[in-house]
């Protein structure tokens, strides 16, 4: 969660600097001497907005994307002409638009300047130190369906630290809820076309959900309406309209308390790593999301090789530093929605959502070679280092809960027949040599991203990286072109509209020669949703059409498919 944070601010700063430069051009070009209101000019104008448009939600910016969405409407024109214009028609046109949309970009720079401002003042409570102490990893789901109220609270929540999604109504945030786990929730209670109350049954009686602190907001001062809340489980009431301090105090209160009995109830008080108690609800948790959204999950096995003879040899001292220093070691390189638990004296479980078994294998090999080649703990001026055995196995429907975990003991229990110091993945008859999967070390499955947004490729790679993927870059289609026919592609990540060369024009032109190679998928990103294109990029081989602004999960998910990770 915290690299991601890092990386989405990374890309945030680096887009406003961006942004800052496109919109300069955009003022020049809108101010271009009547002669110069060329095409040529329109469609460089089109590209700009169209950018943004595309690229803006990606960072968060919602308001700059729907501005600039406005924008690319009235450039449309520039882009679909199929012949050349005459002059006086195009200029006529080109100032048309202009006129028209002076707004927008009135409104792209107010937008800069607030966002900049955001920014500026996020810098400085990192720099000094926040005057709220934020619980780390909280993530809030504010439910309102007054905009100008949800938006306020959403910036201002964000601006302390806080992760923050938003809904209008009932049936988004229960989407909402479905796919994201939330440390609170505040609801309002006077909502249309539903009110909040019905909310309250879907909250509390979901198992997944009835312990998420609940607070009210309500515009009504009414005496029924609290106890009634607060009867239905509600954890706190706050009548409109509030001061936002107070609100902030209470989200804080309440975020504690609640990591407070969380540390009591849920984590083993030793290593800090969850107990069995959580990890068999959690568990349960995790099943009722993939079931929802399939994707694949696997769970790892870990058992300290020779752990008595570190107690026998060293004391209990010296093993209770060696379990706090391998779990430390466990949360710190794994990822934030990987599930560690201890299972019991040296045995620690792993849960990663959305893992293959080889992409679990390989995390917890990096773990293992860490632990080869750094101590895991020290005392008194002596280092201790220690290895382990650890089994793979991935999720299936056919399975329990029980069979899972067994499968992945047989592997641990395998690697430990094979001399410890070893990752394995589950296969049946582990006691054969044949049953033993290590992994195959195959080619490198060879990913092109065709894309003119410089920062876009680089998020993009960000959140594929930890697929067994090599990527390629290409800023425009003429790159692109020269790649494909230079080596093996095995998917093409490709923009629609790009300088020099087109996506659709590219798939053309490798049509013309013959050129496409028969094993390269194509996944298409586009900022339009015409539905000329849809079908033009399905008779040019587009295996996926996706558009802008698009999930990065639902990205990886269409990525996996394709490549049969």
């Amino acid at each position: 969660m915290l690299k991601e944070a890092r990386l989405m601010k990374e890309g945030r700063r680096r887009y406003v600097s961006e942004l800052r430069k496109q919109l300069k051009e955009l003022e020049e070009l809108h101010g271009a001497p009547v002669g110069e209101r060329t095409a040529d000019t329109a469609k460089r104008i089109y590209r700009i907005v169209h950018t943004i448009k595309g690229s803006a939600p990606m960072f968060e910016f919602e308001r700059i994307g729907s501005a600039a969405e406005n924008l690319v409407h009235l450039w449309e024109w520039a882009q679909d002409q199929e012949s050349i214009l005459g002059s006086h028609t195009v200029r006529a046109q080109f100032y048309q638009a202009v006129q028209a949309g002076e707004r927008w970009k009135r409104q792209l720079v107010m937008e800069l300047g607030l966002y900049e401002q955001e920014m500026e003042l996020d810098e400085q409570q990192e720099q000094f130190g926040k005057t709220t102490m934020t619980p780390s990893g909280g993530r809030l789901l504010i439910i309102d369906d007054d905009e100008v109220l949800r938006s306020y609270l959403v910036r201002r929540l964000k601006l302390e630290g806080y992760e923050v999604d938003h809904a209008s109504d009932v049936a988004t945030a229960q989407k909402l809820l479905r796919e994201h786990s939330y440390d609170l929730i505040t609801l309002d209670l006077m909502m249309h076309p539903q009110s909040g109350y019905e909310l309250f049954e879907f909250v509390k009686e979901d198992p997944t959900l009835k312990w998420v602190p609940l607070v009210v907001l309500s515009g009504r001062d009414d005496i029924q309406d609290k106890v009634r809340c607060f009867y239905l489980g509600a954890d706190d009431f706050v009548t409109k309209p509030f001061q936002y301090e107070e609100l902030s105090a209470r989200i804080y209160s309440l975020l504690k308390r609640t990591k407070s009995f969380e540390q009591m109830a849920f984590r083993d008080p030793l290593t800090g790593a969850y107990n069995r108690r959580f990890f068999d609800h959690q568990i349960q948790v995790e099943l009722q999301r993939i079931r929802r959204y399939p994707t694949p999950i696997s769970l790892v096995f870990i058992d300290i090789d020779r752990f008595k003879s570190i107690n026998d040899t060293h004391g209990h001292h010296i093993g209770d530093l060696v379990l706090q220093g391998l779990a430390h070691m466990l949360q710190n390189h794994l990822r934030a929605t990987d599930l560690i638990a201890r299972f019991g004296g040296e045995e620690f479980v792993v849960v990663l959502p959305g893992s293959t078994a080889q992409d679990a294998q390989k995390s917890i090999d990096c773990i293992l070679q860490l632990t080869r080649n750094e101590p895991v703990t020290q005392n008194d001026g002596q280092s201790y280092y220690i290895t382990f055995s650890a089994g793979v196995a991935e999720w299936s429907e056919d399975m329990t809960v029980e069979e899972w975990i067994k499968r992945a003991d047989d592997a641990m229990y395998a690697a430990k027949q094979c001399g410890r110091n070893k990752v394995l993945q589950y296969a049946k008859e582990m006691g054969g040599e044949d049953g033993i999967a290590e992994g195959a070390q195959g080619r490198k499955t060879v990913v092109l991203i065709a894309d003119d947004d410089r920062i876009l490729r680089s998020i993009l790679m960000s959140k594929l990286q930890h697929l067994p993927i090599t990527f390629l870059e290409a800023a425009d289609g003429e790159e692109a072109y020269v790649l494909i026919k230079q080596q093996q592609v095995d998917l093409c990540i490709l923009d629609s509209i790009m300088p020099n060369l087109g996506g659709f024009e590219l798939l053309e032109r490798l049509e013309l020669e013959e050129a496409k190679p028969k094993d390269m998928h194509i996944l298409m990103l586009s900022g339009r949703t015409r539905e000329d294109d849809l079908s033009k990029g399905l008779s040019l081989g587009v295996n996926v059409f996706m558009h802008k602004p698009f999930s990065m999960v639902e990205l990886e998910f269409k990525v996996r498919q394709l490549l049969n990770l």
